[in-house]
């Protein structure tokens, strides 16, 4: 219940302290010049403060972005420590840009105006794409997401009804034939032990890089005929079957093993640490005469070839381990004569002996 006390100073100013004592919460109180304004807000606060608005209120005037964002990469850091590493770069530039804004000054057209900030150009201004201006909007926004749901911040989330930057199309490159037969010749006839099990592992399995790079033997199941990457993008356990040359490379190179590393590619000079496969990755490229092609395109060639294969866009998905299917949609096209004969074929059954 609110009270409301007159307060004279001793020049004779009067002022009005008001008071709030409701049973489960703590003591609230605020003074003000008018009786009127006591009244109001002891009405206001007394009916958010039984509604449960009011602390969450209080608390977004207590903390700022760069308190937000703190607290948010600390806890990703305990909890998942490769999103924080992921999320850190975006988050610093939030904190340059709105670190002193009390989390109830931030509003949709503050961060609209923000993010409008990430495609410009201008002086000493490195414009970015929308892809990667929706990954900093994408990081603050989870952020946004755990203060309103975990720690109770906030009680409405300001990003909630700002739309994404629509992105072009996600590039494509695959090897053809030619191309391929090339680049595998070239991998053999370099100085390299690795660069050669380590592009057909990619081309075999559409693994990313980092994923590959980083295998130890212990994930490598030879009963299963199985990779195991512990350790992925999105932070999922995923299988990858070893099929055929791939197999029988790994089986190769595990009898040949370093003895000295756990790793399937161990650097020759550190061999604790994962082989730097850049220089010869570039000279592969060099030596086959192919261009514009960058080793995550080996992936992109995997999938494109399952494709080509007949597999549908939710087997190439549980292979890439993308857990949506919009990623996939890009090699929808190169499935459409497996697709027509799936028609033709129904049709056929559907309608054989119709007139």
């Amino acid at each position: 219940m609110a009270t409301i006390e007159t307060r004279t100073t001793p020049d004779g100013k009067i002022s009005y302290r008001v008071k709030i004592r409701i049973r489960g919460f703590p003591a609230q109180s605020a003074t003000f010049e008018r009786k009127t304004d006591a009244k109001n807000w002891a009405a206001q606060t007394e009916s958010a403060m039984r509604e449960g608005r009011y602390f969450k209120t209080t608390q977004a005037k207590k903390y700022t972005v760069a308190d937000l964002i703190k607290r948010y990469l600390d806890y990703q850091k305990t909890r998942n420590p490769k999103r924080a590493a992921a999320v850190e770069m975006y988050l610093d530039w939030w904190k340059r840009e709105l670190g002193a804004y009390a989390l109830a000054d931030v509003s949709k057209n503050l961060i609209a105006e923000k993010r409008e900030k990430l495609v410009s150009t201008g002086k000493n201004v490195e414009r970015r794409s929308a892809g990667t201006a929706n990954r900093y909007m994408g990081a603050l926004s989870h952020a946004f997401s755990v203060a309103v749901n975990e720690w109770e911040w906030l009680q409405e989330h300001p990003m909630a009804k700002i739309a994404k930057l629509p992105e072009p199309r996600g590039r494509v490159r695959f090897l053809n034939d030619d191309e391929r037969t090339r680049l595998l010749a070239a991998c053999t006839e370099i100085n390299s032990e690795f660069i050669y099990p380590l592009v057909v592992l990619a081309l075999s399995t559409g693994a990313r890089h980092g994923e590959l790079i980083n295998l130890h033997w212990k994930d490598v199941d030879f009963k299963r005929k199985a990779i195991v990457l512990q350790d992925t993008k999105n932070g999922e356990r995923r299988v990858l079957p070893l099929a055929h040359h791939a197999l029988e490379l790994m089986q190769a190179q595990y009898e040949n093993r370093s003895t000295v590393s756990t790793l399937v590619f161990p650097s020759p000079r550190n061999p604790m640490q994962p082989w730097e496969s850049r220089a010869a990755w570039l000279a592969v490229l060099e030596k086959a005469k192919i261009t514009d092609f960058r080793f995550h395109d080996l992936r992109h060639t995997a999938a494109s070839y399952l494709a080509m294969n007949g597999a549908s866009t939710n087997e190439i998905a549980e292979v890439l381990g993308h857990k949506t299917l919009a990623m996939v949609k890009r090699y929808s096209h190169l499935s459409e004569v497996h697709t027509a004969g799936v028609v033709e074929k129904m049709n056929k059954k559907m309608f054989e002996g119709a007139v």
